[in-house]
């Protein structure tokens, strides 16, 4: 299976859609972390929604979609960039077991929010938020469709550790070539039929052909989708200074420097005295070269 999201629109209709497969990316973020099999599945459902929705919005930056609850899992978070890289992470709440490995989304999370922040290159950040209303990811989402964008908006999302996956559908406004009222209805009710070993296991085109081979389907050029991470030294310096001269001073005196890793991809960043005094009195300076 190749990572890509794949584009397609029904001719005539107002119904667009996307299907989103991840392997590589997905095992790579999984690599980084050793997570319960529960936190796993969630956390790959989440991978391929943020790839359906940066795709959806159409966003010239980042997109990113951070899910806190009062459960066993505290935070599930994914970014993905509109060239294609994207990266994600949970934590497990401490003092918390975690439930079996077949926990649900909301025996996982419990209640609280999902927080969705479209960054784009130029122009303003908008945040937008949504509570766990739904017993699944995919539910809340929609919720935040009907809520912020009001398309309605449909998703299905799949993973079992090895591979995640989602379909998207979505009904446009009207406009003068949707000539079929009944298109979303039927595209709906055919989506529903999809089971989740075939959302993992088939490619994008078997998939559009067993469930729309009577459709008038327009497919594009599939997108090709990796893991990145945009960590720096220079980012990793700037959330360091953030803590003040008063607690960067304090660490010091405690060990001499400042050792820290991206939680997302694992890179190391170490920060000498020197370094963090000279962060300290010029902020605005390029840090200084890693060694």
């Amino acid at each position: 299976m190749t990572d890509q999201i794949q584009r397609f629109l029904f001719d005539g209709t107002n119904v667009r859609g996307e299907i989103v497969q991840l392997e590589r990316a997905y095992q790579e973020v999984l690599d980084r972390h050793a997570y319960p099999q529960a936190v796993s599945r969630q956390l790959g459902e989440l991978l391929a929604a943020v790839a359906l929705l940066t795709e959806t919005v159409k966003l010239d930056g980042t997109l990113s979609i951070e899910v806190r609850g009062n459960g066993p899992l505290e935070l599930l978070m994914a970014e993905s960039h509109s060239g294609g890289d994207m990266r994600a992470i949970a934590r497990v709440a401490e003092g918390q077991a975690l439930p079996a490995d077949d926990a649900g989304f909301r025996e996982l999370l419990g209640a609280g929010r999902i927080v969705i922040t479209l960054d784009p290159r130029e122009g303003k950040r908008y945040q937008g938020i949504v509570e766990l209303s739904a017993d699944s990811l995919g539910g809340c989402l929609e919720a935040y469709f009907s809520q912020s964008e009001q398309l309605p908006t449909r998703l299905w999302l799949a993973a079992n550790g090895s591979r995640t996956a989602g379909l998207l559908l979505q009904q446009l406004p009207d406009d003068a070539n949707h000539q079929d009222a009944d298109a979303w209805e039927r595209s709906v009710h055919l989506a529903a039929t999809l089971q989740d070993d075939e959302l993992l296991g088939l490619d994008a085109e078997t998939l559009l052909f067993r469930l729309y081979h009577e459709e008038q389907a327009r497919v594009f050029p599939p997108k090709p989708l990796q893991f990145g991470c945009n960590c720096s030294r220079e980012r990793i310096a700037q959330a360091l200074y953030s803590l003040g001269a008063e607690e960067l001073r304090q660490i010091l005196d405690e060990q001499q420097a400042i050792d820290t890793q991206c939680h997302f991809c694992h890179t190391r960043y170490h920060f000498g005295a020197a370094e963090i005094e000279a962060l300290i009195e010029a902020p605005d300076a390029p840090p200084p070269t890693l060694h």
